[in-house]
């Protein structure tokens, strides 16, 4: 009998920054430079989270609350390594990542995804059903303003509100 691991679910710290940007790398993600990982996790680290299979960091998700939408918690990036995909990750580090007294005032939860990014799109709707509230889908980013040709235009997913 194969027993799955149990993966514990934390607020990062800069030593896994390191690991954030080798998954992210690893990944369909948009890389940012290994800076930000660190930065993500030293400065944002009430609202950012990683999983880990023993040290080994397995999946994590950074996002803030943006200044001017105190009630928003703002997805940036959620990477999961491919040993991991299809186990409902993701869904568990947003679920686990909400709970947290750092987000106790947050009634939405919104992140940018491109139309050709499935995954992103599912999760967030799953998010939605999961918590019985609205995804709302609306333009955010056109692919004009990004320089050179690769990149496309980014929607914004809305979800909540998550408690009344």
């Amino acid at each position: 009998m194969v027993q799955t691991p149990v993966l514990t679910l934390t607020k990062p710290t800069v030593e896994d920054g390191a690991a954030m940007w080798q998954l992210a790398k690893s990944s369909s993600l948009d890389t940012n430079s290994s800076y930000k990982y660190i930065m993500m996790c030293e400065y944002f680290d009430d609202t950012c989270i990683v999983a880990k299979d023993g040290d080994e960091v397995v999946g994590f998700i950074t996002a803030f609350i943006p200044p001017k939408q105190q009630d928003t918690l703002f997805i940036w990036q959620i990477g999961v390594a491919a040993s991991q995909r299809g186990r409902g990750l993701g869904l568990d580090l947003i679920n686990k990542l909400i709970e947290r007294e750092a987000c106790k005032d947050i009634r939405y939860v919104e992140a940018t995804v491109t139309p050709s990014n499935k995954a992103s799109q599912a999760l967030f709707r799953k998010l939605a059903r999961s918590h019985q509230t609205d995804c709302q889908v609306s333009s955010c980013f056109s692919e004009q303003l990004f320089p050179g040709d690769s990149h496309e235009q980014e929607n914004t997913f809305r979800i909540g509100p998550l408690r009344s």
